[in-house]
Parts: structure tokens; sequence; C-alpha cells
């Protein structure tokens, strides 16, 4: 079934798909942490107009929400194909906007649902480390968040999330969402990943004190 998801075409990014973003994120987890959690998002005059890539740390299953909240557009998540394999969790995250890659290499089909988004008024969202991780280590950055934005010609978007991890923040914990300055495509997709690493750091920093 994740194979359906993989190549999507620019007109599946619509107004349909924005609303159910909006009402899920916005009625459901903006709410509801607004209301339990100290919750703050810092820096959105760093955010670019235009078509970006928005690349943050990924500490906790709420992230993707969290940021679409942060950055106040619909944003296409790359979500990894095994979460399509069943049915009902593929079709909620079809009608979210994500769709499926394959984590092991960047593929042709992603490159051009990218291309597609790029098209529309959607930003493209994903987690360069993969999977969560909680210890805040950067050794496991995938380079190919890089090499994504050199063939889209865009900047990518750092933001740190802090917070989201501990386990009293349904009852009064603190989230909050960092947007640093955009960083520009260049040649060098390892200097990219060097630059994102380092402000990533420096934007939950915070955190770790």
């Amino acid at each position: 079934m994740s194979s359906r998801y993989s190549k999507r075409s620019p007109k599946e990014f619509n107004k349909f798909r924005a609303f159910v973003q909006w009402l899920v994120v916005s009625v459901g987890y903006k709410l509801f942490y607004r209301i339990k959690c100290d919750y703050r998002v810092i820096g959105r005059e760093n955010l670019p107009k235009g078509f970006y890539i928005v690349a943050s740390n990924h500490i906790s299953a709420v992230d993707p929400f969290l940021v679409c909240d942060a950055v106040q557009r619909p944003v296409a998540y790359m979500a990894k194909e095994e979460l399509f394999e069943s049915f009902f969790p593929g079709l909620f995250l079809n009608w979210m906007g994500a769709f499926a890659v394959n984590r092991e290499k960047l593929q042709v089909s992603t490159i051009k649902t990218a291309l597609g988004i790029k098209q529309t008024d959607w930003v493209l969202g994903l987690f360069p480390q993969g999977t969560r991780e909680v210890t805040g280590s950067m050794d496991n950055v995938t380079r190919g968040f890089a090499a994504l934005a050199k063939t889209l010609k865009c900047d990518i978007v750092p933001i740190g999330i802090t917070g989201a991890l501990k386990k009293d923040r349904a009852f009064g914990g603190q989230i909050t969402l960092r947007i640093g300055e955009p960083i520009p495509y260049m040649e060098d997709t390892s200097e990219m990943v060097k630059i994102w690493s380092e402000k990533i750091a420096d934007l939950t920093e915070e955190e770790r004190k």
C-alpha cells in the first residue's frame, strides 16, 4: 500500500488536506497543549515567504503537529513508508498531506513529489534524524535532506524542539519551538548538514543547561 503514497501529484496537496491538517493541529493538538502546557513558539519572523523545507529535531510523536502549528502553513511531511502499510494509519497520513519515502535512499518518486509540492502553497517537512532521537545526539543525521534542498533550490528552515519529551508535559510541562534563520542551499551538501546540526544544537541549548 505504501507505494501508492510515494508519488503524489500537486493537485493532491489541496484545500481539503490543508483543512484536515489545520483541524487536527489547531483544534486538537494546539488547543490541548496551550491549555495544559507552557507552549511557546519563538522566531516566526525567521520564516521566509515562498517554498522551503522545514527540518526539525525529532524527539516525540507530536513533533509533526507542533511544527505545522509553528510555521502556520500546510506542511507536506515525508514519512517512512512502513507507516502507510496499515489501512487506517495510511489513510490518516494521506489526509494530512504526508507521503511515503524510502529512508535508505532518495528516490526519483520523492524528488518528483517534492517538485510538485513546490508548485503549491505548501512547504515540505522532514526530520533529518529519520527516527526519534531522545539524547540530543546529532550523530545519526542523514544527508538526503540537504541533497533535496540542493535539487529543489530552496532554503532549509531549522526548528529546535525542546520539552516535548517531559512526562509531565500534559500537566504543566513546557514545550518550546525555536525557529532559526533559513539555511540557503549550496553545492556542498556536507556543509549544509553541518550548519543544520549546529543550528539545531544552538536552538535546543537551553534545554540541555
